[in-house]
């Protein structure tokens, strides 16, 4: 027998299994994909790790700001951490115009394009600068005795 991808079925005889090609027609019928539904979760998802690293750079700058100005990255990090929550900020309002506009509208088609590959460009300019937020290093202040 040439081998071809097989499923076993249920409810065949006692001890043996009735095999049925995969490649036939389907036995459940199967609905279309909603992109705006599709579109919705993503940003949803999207959102929620933007919210995550929202309070962590905020806890971060908090860190900062408690060792003052004779920390020696003060200035570099506060400016960073500033730059990264103005950007994640920015880039939760772009989701949120994302999430309104309908994907089954042609016509928006180009705008909501544009939107998609400038809020990418923000979150990969915030995990750049994420990155030199780990670099420099936020400590927290170790309590005076």
């Amino acid at each position: 027998m040439p081998s071809e991808n097989m499923e076993m079925t249920r409810g065949a005889g006692r001890n043996g299994e009735t095999e049925v090609p995969l490649n036939g027609p389907q036995r459940r019928h199967e609905r279309p994909l909603n992109m705006n539904h599709y579109a919705n979760k993503k940003s949803a998802a999207e959102s929620m790790l933007d919210v995550a690293l929202l309070m962590a750079n905020a806890s971060q700058l908090k860190a900062v700001m408690e060792q003052g100005p004779e920390f020696s990255f003060y200035t570099p990090l506060i400016v960073l951490i500033s730059a990264s929550l103005i950007l994640q900020i920015l880039v939760g309002v772009l989701l949120i115009f994302i999430v309104k506009w309908d994907l089954n509208d042609e016509s928006k088609h180009n705008k909501l394009n544009i939107l998609e590959n400038v809020s990418t460009a923000f979150v990969f300019v915030i995990v750049v600068v994420n990155v030199f937020i780990t670099a420099f290093g936020v400590q927290r202040p170790t309590p005076k005795s």
